[in-house]
């Protein structure tokens, strides 16, 4: 006898791949798994020319668009039509309301499915199966269950945790705050200045200990030694505080001691002026509300840049005459 059923071998076998693939819960032996398709899959008594047999092949093209709910409705026409088919369209109706793939999923109209085939035909050929499909279910409903309260414990460990992020960050915004407090005070001088070109960082150190570092903008051309005027370098190597400018069009410069012997000799053999002017310094007179953002590319003509504010500090604490040491 030609089979009809609602899925067809191939369907149903790829039903049966995704269902064990996807689902990250549902997992159905092999044995319960063949017999399903075979089940399913078998001869099936629906005629193909019979309005009974059309609802069949429209169920089973709408089970492989995806369209569940509407696959659903067929299989419910279809047991109006041939009630005799009923516990094949309610085990179908069972193995669909609990695919995984299927978004609407519902275990528990699954299960009255199965329910229905087990208490109305106890001669039903699914009854076996739909005994087995239950076990599964009910298994799963209680692994979802434990693995909603997993995660619901999860989400309060996370929960805990950003609570004492926001709690650390919070007391390092206070550390910071009294560090700031404990800096201003401060009227020892430093004993160095330490510039990082590559890491845009210029830290004060006193008595071999870094006491503060400021985000920095260079030259616009930073990478390597300054060599000559006009390359919009920033030197590298030991220089000293020389001078500064409480009246300079850059807020408070300190003048650095470029070039040196080293730098003058390089550029007198490449036949150039050395240049010299670098300083360090803050941000041009009127501009001062671009903060911190000045840092965001390199803007200089080779001198060491940093907020207004910060220069205030650095003034206050660097002497003429200390070293500044440059590093690439």
């Amino acid at each position: 006898m030609r089979s009809s059923a609602i899925l067809s071998t191939r369907t149903m076998t790829d039903t049966v791949k995704r269902w064990d693939g996807a689902s990250r819960y549902l997992r159905l032996p092999l044995l319960c798994i063949m017999l399903a398709v075979f089940l399913i899959t078998g001869c099936s008594h629906t005629g193909e020319g019979s309005p009974a047999g059309l609802l069949s092949l429209e169920a089973n093209e709408l089970f492989a668009q995806g369209n569940y709910d509407a696959c659903l409705g067929k299989y419910e026409k279809l047991i109006e039509k041939e009630p005799e088919t009923g516990d094949r369209v309610l085990f179908e109706m069972g193995i669909i309301y609990a695919y995984p793939e299927n978004d609407r999923k519902n275990y528990q109209k699954a299960l009255e499915c199965f329910r229905k085939i087990i208490k109305g035909d106890p001669d039903s050929q699914y009854r076996r199966d739909s005994q087995m499909m239950m076990l599964q279910i009910q298994n799963v409903i209680i692994k979802d269950k434990l693995i909603a309260a997993q995660q619901t414990q999860i989400d309060a460990y996370r929960r805990g945790i950003k609570t004492q992020e926001n709690e650390i960050t919070a007391l390092q915004q206070k550390i910071g705050t009294l560090e700031q407090k404990v800096f201003e005070l401060r009227t020892e001088p430093v004993d160095m200045v330490l510039i990082e070109k590559k890491k845009r960082r210029l830290t004060l150190i006193s008595n071999g200990e870094a006491i503060k570092t400021y985000k920095i903008a260079l030259g616009g051309d930073p990478v390597g030694p300054k060599e000559r005027q006009g390359d919009k370098k920033t030197p590298e190597g030991t220089y000293t505080i020389a001078s500064r400018n409480r009246h300079s069009d850059y807020h408070l410069s300190l003048r650095i001691s470029y070039p040196n012997e080293k730098d003058v000799k390089r550029a007198k053999e490449l036949g150039v002026s050395p240049g010299g002017d670098i300083m360090i310094h803050g941000i041009k007179n009127g501009f001062s509300w671009l903060g911190g953002f000045h840092t965001e590319i390199d803007w200089t003509k080779g001198c060491i840049a940093v907020t207004n504010k910060e220069m205030e500090e650095i003034a206050r604490l660097v002497p003429n005459g200390i070293p500044v040491e440059i590093r690439p």
